[in-house]
């Protein structure tokens, strides 16, 4: 056993999550126990933290990632409320990313195998980030010590994990290899593709250039497994308006501009996109812009896998400056959120599409504290909002019970 191997191993208590439920004695993260965390606030707590991304296994188990003390640690839970004892992926601290939209990714593919990527900045301050992959075969208890996610140093950012039909994952983020060998000027970064294989991260291949280098971007998969792609473009003229782009056969297709909102800014604009594609086939978009022929958050739908959308709909109380919108498509049904802000507090809404139409917005949390952005999970058929915030801990709240 490795040193590294042996600082992980003690580090956290040993939980066997094939369990139907964490053990009585595990981590409650209700508001009450988290708000005496925060008194006494350990570095890398849950309580601590300000980004926790989610993830339903096929079993129902959900599995949250965060970064907190530099820290990238990992927790299960049955029923969002009580979770296991923590189990660090880094053995030591680490310069991970804190950007706005970074966030460390956690996937659970078809052997039961859990990977978990992140963001490890390689200047401070700066923007040269390198992104880190670690894996668990033995149910969460331990990981391996984390690698990086290609040879190559230049900078990557903003990964995203997304599991197949078939179990096998998808991996992706934003890269600047080109950018740093490229002899003339350079637009932002590059949309860098890999299909996990193992402990690590299989063949590299940039997808498109010139994607905005401080969005995250989304990723959903078709009826028939491929994988498709929405992210914010940076077309001629600094205009970082979104597009979409459809994998077939694994290899990427054709770049399909979404809307024409014409946002001219050399600049990051720390605001991606949404993303679903749901049974029927149709893709849906939802994105935030300033752009000369829009402004706000808007939706957009496809039935034609992305060649071309609707006219794009606002959404929300434009008064409340609605952003950060979250889709998912489960069953039947498409459900929109996003986060307004009032002055006071920062609430989060949430309409679904059935068969008859859209329903109206409702509120379905709020605080009056800082927030993490909304995230959208389905546990089988039961769609759920996830989301933490200082002053409420941890919640995951069903979309389907919510008031």
């Amino acid at each position: 056993m490795s040193k590294v191997e042996r600082i992980v191993f003690g580090l956290a208590p040993i939980l066997a999550f094939g369990l139907a439920s964490p053990p009585l004695e595990a981590a409650d993260h209700s508001r009450k126990s988290v708000a005496a965390a925060r008194e006494v606030c350990a570095d890398s707590a849950l309580a601590c933290s300000d980004k926790a991304q989610p993830f339903f296994d096929k079993d129902g188990t959900l599995w949250l990632v965060w970064q907190g003390g530099g820290r990238i640690v990992v927790a299960a839970s049955r029923d969002g409320v009580r979770f296991s004892p923590p189990v660090f992926v880094t053995p030591e601290a680490v310069a991970a990313d804190v950007g706005p939209e970074a966030r460390p990714q956690i996937v659970r593919d078809a052997a039961g195998v859990l990977s978990v990527a992140f963001t490890v900045m390689q200047e401070t301050p700066g923007y040269n980030g390198r992104i880190y992959l670690s894996r668990s075969t033995d149910g969460g208890q331990t990981f391996s010590r984390p690698a990086p996610v290609t040879d190559d140093p230049v900078s990557q950012r903003f990964p995203v994990l997304a599991v197949r039909k078939d179990g096998r994952v998808f991996a992706a983020w934003l890269d600047k290899r080109n950018a740093g060998a490229a002899k003339a000027a350079y637009n932002g970064a590059a949309l860098a593709f890999s299909w996990l294989d193992g402990a690590s991260a299989g063949p590299v291949a940039i997808a498109r250039d010139n994607t905005c280098e401080c969005c995250r971007f989304a990723v959903a998969f078709d009826a028939s497994d491929n994988v498709a792609v929405l992210w914010r473009q940076i077309f001629p003229g600094q205009v970082r308006d979104h597009a979409v782009m459809t994998f077939a056969g694994g290899r990427p297709g054709p770049m399909h501009r979404v809307a024409a909102d014409s946002w001219r800014i050399d600049a990051c604009p720390h605001h991606g996109p949404a993303f679903a594609i749901a049974a029927g086939g149709a893709y849906h978009a939802a994105w935030f812009t300033e752009g000369d022929a829009r402004k706000g958050l808007f939706y957009a739908q496809s039935h034609n896998a992305g060649v071309t959308f609707t006219a794009p709909k606002p959404i929300g109380n434009a008064a409340n400056n609605p952003g950060h919108a979250q889709l998912l498509a489960v069953g039947g049904d498409l459900w929109l959120a996003w986060q307004e802000f009032d002055g006071v507090r920062m609430s989060i809404q949430a309409m679904k599409k059935t068969s008859r139409g859209w329903s109206p917005p409702r509120e379905i949390a709020a605080t009056d504290d800082t927030s993490d952005l909304p995230v959208l999970i389905a546990r089988g058929s039961q769609p759920y909002l996830s989301w933490l915030t200082a002053k409420e801990g941890y919640r995951l709240i069903s979309l389907e019970d919510a008031p």
